[in-house]
């Protein structure tokens, strides 16, 4: 139930004062549908208007002026504006209005009369104009014009003026909310109240106040952050809570790992040993493994999956994709089968008896390992006994897709893998609900990836490379970049180098993008995989999991438009195989700074956690690491870069908060209350990270 203070704040947009049928969509469209998310709409900019005559204006200055209206100059044509002609006792000023805003105006601000206009001064010609002033008003009505102005993102037929409009309204709306904060903690931070942090955020006074380290930023980015860390330790609470058959460490385990053609990294083993305490303790395992592309993590939890089987019990492994379970399902069939382990794979394909042979299996508890993508928790499938869930590439599936698959059984352990590279920093706002294991070694014998940047003057050589050593019988890698602004335009390049390519290697030249259909670029991936394809140009579909050993060239187009820990991925498709291997980095110059170290740093290392971090110190804000693509929490306040430390804090005031007061029934645990339903950040309210 929702506490009854946050009503105001949770009534639809439409309430506020002129938000009606037209304009309610293009709000709801900026902020959200509910009057909180207008209240916390943020300024990214702020005006400063300066009084000025026209004798001392500045071009490209917001300003206000004092001026006698003169006469008006009507438009010649459909594209020219109206003009205004102006003046004081120093010197003319035009303002000019576009479309028909300037057919009423005459009435309004007739020859003659005296006006205070504000807006920012341009040239044209030799003339000093403003286009379409902020203000037009009487000298009675000056003061209406402040001389600092907060200045809100705007949408096609809403301006940022009536953003601000309806935003003071929100804001006037929020109520006083009980103090959630420990009062040591807010008295070292120097935080103000709640109430008043968000009064702050709208009305800055100087740059500084739109920074995220203000300190009235950084308290709502702590309080959106210890709603967030505190759902997500309740999760973990919830689960731990949930008692499990204990499943002890197996000679079937054993002999699984002992099988293995290597030995276990030092990492890998302390995985396993994490595993199976979890498994070993009666209690829900909640735990991913974070491990580079080819640290070894499918193996580790193979050794699992072999230990739930000797104690009876089924495990269900989950991929992304239809290419990638199958990937699973030869990395483990045979080791597990020859320990005596049976598995199948169920994916979409499966129809009529063949897919009725498999679920009948699984619900007879004939076949202990189910290895599939989605297809493995609709609602036909039944398991004897499920009791552990691996999850691969976790942050690709949400909540609800996981707790699915986990309701197949009662207290299913979980087991996530993660190839995506999360700095220790940010880890905790991605994985706070589940106990991590780190596998930060390679297994010996990988070949290291030669890593050239090379600009694409010499993408002819770069393409003679690729013929010769698809005619000495090897596979190749051609990324092309692709981002949501330029879709259109980076698809038709990707499809013009597929051409080029073609009529410059042969035939055996495949693309894939994802406009393709899921038949489809599955289709083009096993062509590739099974070797019938020797190049293959994509976009960055083929990012996370694709294993093809024969593949010993990387090319990656246009290398600066990408993320540094993006193209460490990238990279990690190739060099799984005996033969040398190489990466190239096409590139147009000249390089920015920025994009120069990003390449020098991946020439030097091909440690994912180690890239990963560096790329945080690089950008160090926006979206640096493709990290919204990694399942990252859509924050309002909080921005996880700059904001590190307080996710630190959020995390230890989280456990401390479980530990004292696990049912938030003191003073501050009711206000605790509050906040996670004024951020909705509630166990279960919405995918929680």
């Amino acid at each position: 139930m929702r506490p009854e203070v946050l009503f105001p704040l949770y009534a639809p947009v439409t309430s506020l004062k002129g938000v009606g049928p037209r304009v309610a969509p293009l709000l709801e469209k900026l902020a959200g549908p509910i009057v909180r998310d207008v209240a916390f709409l943020a300024p990214h900019a702020i005006v400063r208007r300066t009084p000025a005559t026209a004798a001392n204006a500045i071009e490209g200055e917001v300003q206000t002026f004092t001026v006698h209206i003169d006469a008006y100059q009507r438009p010649r044509g459909p594209s020219q504006p109206w003009k205004v002609r102006t003046f004081d006792e120093t010197g003319f000023l035009t303002l000019a209005f576009f479309g028909d805003v300037g057919a009423g105006m005459e009435k309004r601000h007739p020859p003659g009369s005296i006006r205070v206009v504000s807006g920012r001064v341009d040239s044209y010609g030799s003339e000093t104009q403003i286009a379409h002033p902020d203000y037009i008003v009487t000298p009675e009505q000056a003061g209406d014009i402040p001389e600092r102005e907060p200045i809100y993102p705007a949408t096609a037929g809403l301006p940022p003026r009536s953003v601000r409009r309806f935003v003071l309204e929100a804001l006037a709306r929020t109520p006083h909310l009980p103090e959630w904060q420990d009062p040591a903690w807010l008295k070292r931070q120097n935080f103000p109240d709640w109430r008043a942090a968000l009064g702050r955020l709208h009305a800055p006074e100087t740059d500084k106040d739109l920074e995220p380290q203000a300190v009235h930023r950084r308290r709502l980015a702590y309080d959106e952050l210890l709603a967030h860390q505190l759902a997500m330790a309740q999760r973990k609470a919830d689960r731990r809570a949930e008692p499990a058959r204990a499943i002890p460490a197996s000679e079937v385990g054993d002999g699984v790992r002992a099988a293995l053609p290597f030995a276990f990294t030092g990492a890998q083993a302390r995985a396993l040993d994490d595993i199976r305490r979890d498994l070993g303790s009666a209690e829900r395992m909640s735990r991913l493994i974070q491990g580079d592309v080819g640290s070894g993590k499918t193996v580790v939890a193979m050794t699992a999956i072999a230990d739930v089987a000797a104690a009876g019990g089924q495990t269900a492994l989950m991929a992304p994709t239809e290419i990638l379970a199958r990937q699973h399902y030869e990395t483990i069939s045979g080791p597990l089968s020859d320990q005596g382990v049976s598995v199948l794979l169920l994916t979409g394909r499966d129809k009529g008896a063949a897919r009725a042979e498999k679920l009948a299996a699984l619900k007879s508890g004939d076949v202990k390992v189910a290895v599939g993508t989605h297809a493995l928790f609709q609602d036909d499938i039944f398991f004897q006994r499920l009791e552990l869930a691996v999850i691969d590439e976790q942050h690709r599936f949400g909540v609800a897709e996981r707790q699915r698959l986990q309701a197949k059984g009662e207290a299913v352990h979980l087991l996530a893998m993660s190839a995506t590279p999360i700095p220790r920093t940010l880890e905790l706002t991605l994985f706070g609900d589940l106990d991590v294991s780190r596998i930060e070694e390679k297994p010996p014998g990988r070949t290291p990836v030669a890593t050239r940047a090379v600009p694409m003057s010499r993408v002819a050589e770069v393409e003679a490379r690729l013929r010769a050593v698809a005619a000495a019988g090897a596979q190749a890698f051609w990324i092309c970049p692709l981002v949501a602004e330029s879709e259109l335009i980076d698809l038709k390049a990707a499809e013009t180098r597929a051409r080029e390519l073609r009529e410059r290697i042969g035939p055996g030249v495949g693309l894939i993008h994802g406009k393709l259909a899921a038949a489809e670029k599955d289709a083009v991936m096993a062509d590739f995989a099974e070797g019938r394809l020797s190049v293959l140009v994509a976009t960055t579909v083929v990012e996370v999991g694709v294993n093809v050993p024969n593949a010993t060239i990387m090319v990656i187009e246009q290398a600066e438009r990408f993320g540094l820990a993006q193209l460490h991925q990238l990279r990690g498709r190739v060099g799984r195989g005996s033969r040398e291997s190489a990466c190239v980095l096409l590139y147009d110059p000249p390089l920015s700074e920025i994009a120069q170290k990003r390449l020098d740093v991946l020439r030097r290392t091909d440690d994912g956690f180690l890239i990963a971090e560096t790329d945080l110190e690089l950008r160090g804000g926006g979206d640096a690491l493709g990290l919204r693509q990694s399942g990252f929490p859509d924050y309002v306040f909080a921005e996880p870069f700059a904001h590190r430390d307080l996710i630190l804090a959020a995390g230890d005031d989280a456990r401390l908060i479980m530990a004292r007061d696990p049912l938030l029934t003191s003073d501050r645990g009711k206000a605790l209350r509050v906040l996670q339903a004024l951020f909705d950040w509630r166990p279960g309210a919405k995918d929680a990270g």
